[in-house]
């Protein structure tokens, strides 16, 4: 890790040494419960959590893909911003992302408990399912399978933490595509490389696309609303920093 810059390579250690201590038995667990990100009227809900849950991940390709990013996309911001600022940028990106995240949750899961209640499951009912994840079946409801799936969302919103950098190397992808547009990228799956430019804007394009209509491409377990917003607020700093003179136009970086 010698040429690596140096916040993007501590970023990376923590995130790989924290990743190995969760591989201890007994540890993931706990750990998930007080760090990871949970919906906020979740008895395991606290505020460090925006923060903490950034240095966690669920499994092997999660931490292999965003450390990837964040040497790949992060590593020439950071030389061009100074440590500094990229930690700033990093951080902001983070936890307005989880910020966001969170307030998407929140309303997602007021307007499925509404459907849900319209549906006669009784409040009691409904509590039950998010405390037990068991419910009474037999509510006179026309419908089963709707329900079972409506209750099915409204208890993995409840329950299930979002964990992840994502948040964060979105905005660091959205600063990469602004700051060298005409990057080419070569990934495995596209027979030629596509500028930046292009590619980023497609991606979050594709991921709020499945945010809004449930239908992801990437699999299920997906926090799309976290990496749109980190996309967003990563946009907003940079334009921020352009405008008032903070960062200027780099050398032209191929």
């Amino acid at each position: 890790m010698d040429k690596i810059p140096g916040a993007v390579k501590a970023i990376i250690i923590i995130n790989v040494v924290v990743f190995a201590i969760g591989l201890i038995p007994g540890v993931k667990e706990p750990m998930f419960g007080l760090f990871a990100m949970y919906f906020p009227k979740n008895h395991n809900f606290q505020y460090w959590q925006v923060v903490t849950s950034m240095f966690l991940h669920g499994g092997w390709m999660h931490i292999l893909l965003n450390m990837y990013a964040l040497w790949a996309f992060g590593s020439p911001l950071e030389i061009m911003w100074k440590k500094n600022r990229f930690l700033i940028f990093y951080f902001v990106s983070g936890i307005g992302a989880g910020v966001i995240y969170l307030i998407v949750n929140y309303y997602q899961f007021n307007a499925a408990y509404n459907d849900v209640i319209a549906m006669g499951i009784p409040a009691e009912e409904i509590q039950n399912l998010l405390s037990t994840g068991s419910y009474n079946a037999g509510q006179g409801v026309k419908d089963g399978v709707l329900l079972k799936d409506m209750l099915t969302k409204l208890y993995m919103l409840f329950n299930v933490p979002a964990v992840g950098a994502s948040g964060a190397i979105y905005g660091i992808l959205v600063a990469f595509g602004m700051s060298f547009p005409n990057s080419k990228l070569a990934l495995i799956f596209l027979p030629v490389p596509i500028p930046a430019k292009y590619f980023i804007p497609v991606l979050i394009g594709i991921d709020l696309f499945s945010g809004v209509t449930g239908f992801s491409i990437f699999g299920g377990g997906v926090a799309h609303f976290a990496h749109v917003g980190g996309a967003l607020v990563g946009f907003l700093l940079v334009w921020y920093w352009k405008a008032t003179g903070k960062i200027v136009a780099p050398v032209p970086y191929q």
